[in-house]
């Protein structure tokens, strides 16, 4: 009996639910929602309203992903302050008055939703100037209505606002919105849009409190170079122009021109900047039109970069398809589509003969081209039974002061022949003109030459080898500087070095430097006693004193002994303030600089080259086994 009454009320009509009138705060709330999807989205609609005041500048900061921050500020033509009071209302707006007005609207927005849905998410600050005017006005706005009477301030050219707070009242909305990286990537990404489209305007986008911008572009006159400034080198040479024009009434009348990637661009996903009539929107018909054109001309560079820009009459575009005008519908799409497609296929065949490499270009060295010949002499072919030991990569080192450190100049191909003559050609031509700069006045002295032979009679082959071939590392201390020659390290007297590396340079240079004739002759005896008082430590002492003069007590009559005393001081002088080798100091120098005169020539040679074999550290040190 209890089952045939629940049967009975479960078959009985219910009745239809009431409807009833929304608060207007609710419809608000809403509609808010549906226009403002993500802080993104309100960057894009001031940034819009900034460009349809005719700015020149556009600058963005964003706090939270835009959460917590987002301000435009741009220098247009401001708002008028009897306009204050009404600029937040749902449907109000200064691009059009009649329906017939949006057939042929070419303003950025046009329905006046924009300014009034944020007042319903966030809470919006809108500080303005207009010209003319000695000061600006600051308002804050709630729901579509002021907060309080507009306030004078101070402020500069054009309209600032600030949006705080975005979905503080929809608790579901911002917990999705949580990752603040994101949000300001697609901020980011569509300033970087704005700016290579609007040359003419500059833009920049930085977080709050940062120091540099993530956008930045300044106006420009060339597409291009919008494009490398905000883009990127790597993306701007990877493009070529690509262009289609139809005139024709009976199927399309269209203007189109941008620029797309060539073979050398790869990337993960494709990018596409698409503006129509100067709005930047989306049209997944021409994108997936251009990605089969791509995917079939060049497969591996399948995600291309693609900027256009299409120009259609107003009457042939409808732009009130979309609540955040993120679409709009074209007048013959199809056949714009299919055309423009045909254009780009058609340029990337063109474009496709053939591929350019970057590359870095290393000059081959005539010990990279000597590895091979050198590692068979060294590793001869093993037995049958044997196998051949690779070296770690950790254990590698390099074994010639003349060899680069990376390990691929191996492979590098010897220069060609021209290029060596013209190398050689270069050198000869520098040869001539050193001689012409210092011509050679005299003869060559006997003695002279009698102190170079002395010198290449006491030479040490294998020190000579090793100076000659070392590689720098770097300062020890204050007189020593490490130097690696082969597999050995190495310890040089940097002071002694020097010393001899000048006294054989004068010699060798000597009646070759530029003349210069003075009204009196120098007295070459002070001259000598000023070099070697610039070379201690204490000049003023007696001891030192009287050893310059003792030294500079020379028989100006005996040829070679005046050479050689001109040679050492001016050696001495040099090796003190050395143009080229690492500048020493410290007290290590007194040392140095108090050493009496070389008793003979090996004492020279073992000293002065400044290998000091006593410092010699080892013998197997980076040695590979």
């Amino acid at each position: 009996m209890e089952m045939e009454i629940e049967a009975e009320e479960e078959q009985a009509p219910m009745e239809p639910p009431k409807i009833h009138r929304l608060d207007d705060s609710v419809v608000n709330r809403i509609a808010a929602g549906e226009v403002i999807q993500r802080p993104v989205s309100a960057v894009k609609e001031l940034v819009e309203n900034s460009l349809d005041a005719c700015s020149s500048s556009i600058n963005v900061v964003v706090k939270d992903g835009g959460l917590k921050l987002i301000q435009v500020s741009d220098d247009g033509h401001g708002i008028r302050y009897e306009d204050l009071p009404i600029l937040c209302e749902r449907h109000t707006t200064s691009k059009l008055s009649t329906f017939e007005d949006l057939q042929s609207i070419k303003s950025m927005g046009f329905r006046g939703e924009a300014l009034a849905s944020m007042t319903y998410v966030a809470h919006v600050t809108v500080t303005t100037i207009t010209k003319g005017q000695l000061h600006g006005y600051r308002v804050s706005y709630k729901d579509g209505v002021m907060e309080h009477e507009p306030k004078a301030c101070a402020t500069v050219k054009g309209t600032q606002i600030m949006v705080e707070n975005l979905f503080y009242n929809m608790t579901a909305r911002r917990k999705t919105l949580q990752n603040s990286a994101d949000d300001y990537s697609k901020i980011v990404d569509v300033l970087s849009r704005f700016a290579i489209h609007h040359m003419n305007v500059s833009f920049s986008c930085r977080k709050h409190g940062a120091a540099r911008a993530d956008v930045n572009s300044v106006a420009t006159i060339s597409r291009i170079d919008a494009i490398r400034s905000v883009y990127g080198v790597s993306v701007a040479r990877c493009l070529m122009k690509v262009e289609a024009l139809d005139k024709d009434p009976s199927s399309s009348v269209f203007q189109m021109e941008g620029f797309i990637s060539n073979s050398n661009y790869v990337a993960k996903k494709i990018t596409m900047v698409l503006f129509i009539n100067d709005r930047l929107v989306d049209c997944t018909a021409l994108k997936r039109a251009l990605e089969i054109v791509y995917a079939a001309t060049l497969p591996k560079a399948s995600k291309p970069f693609i900027y256009m820009a299409i120009i259609l009459p107003p009457e042939h575009v409808d732009v009130n398809v979309h609540p955040t005008k993120r679409e709009v519908s074209l007048l013959n799409q199809e056949i714009i589509i299919e055309k423009i497609q045909s254009v780009v296929e058609s340029r990337l065949r063109s474009s496709n003969e053939t591929q350019t490499f970057q590359e870095q270009a290393v000059k081959p060295t005539p010990s990279c081209q000597m590895v091979s010949s050198n590692d068979s002499n060294r590793n001869p072919s093993p037995s049958a039974g044997s196998k051949l030991q690779k070296v770690p990569v950790h254990k590698m080192v390099r074994t010639d002061s003349s060899d680069p450190a990376g390990r691929l100049h191996v492979y590098l191909q010897p220069e060609s022949c021209g290029h060596l003559e013209r190398n050689t050609s270069l050198t000869a031509i520098r040869s001539s003109v050193r001689q012409r700069r210092n011509p050679k006045e005299t003869a060559d002295l006997t003695s002279l030459q009698e102190l170079i032979d002395e010198i290449d009679r006491n030479c040490h082959s294998g020190l000579l080898d090793i100076v000659r071939h070392c590689t720098y590392i770097g300062m020890a201390d204050d007189v020593f500087a490490l130097l690696q020659h082969d597999t050995h390290l190495y310890l040089a007297n940097v002071v002694n070095l020097s010393k001899e590396l000048m006294y054989q340079q004068v010699l060798r240079r000597f009646a070759h430097f530029n003349a210069i004739q003075i009204s009196e002759p120098a007295p070459v005896k002070e001259l000598i006693v000023l070099a070697l008082k610039e070379g201690n430590l204490d000049p003023e002492c007696s001891e030192n004193v009287e050893l310059n003069e003792k030294i500079a007590e020379v028989d100006w009559e005996e040829e070679k002994k005046c050479l050689q005393v001109i040679s050492a001081a001016l050696g001495n002088f040099y090796a003190m303030h050395p143009p080229m080798l690492p500048n020493p100091s410290g007290d290590g120098l007194q040392f140095y600089q108090k050493r009496k005169p070389f008793r003979n020539p090996e004492e020279r040679l073992s000293c002065s080259t400044g290998m000091s074999v006593c410092s010699w550290i080892s013998t197997s040190l980076f040695k590979e086994s």
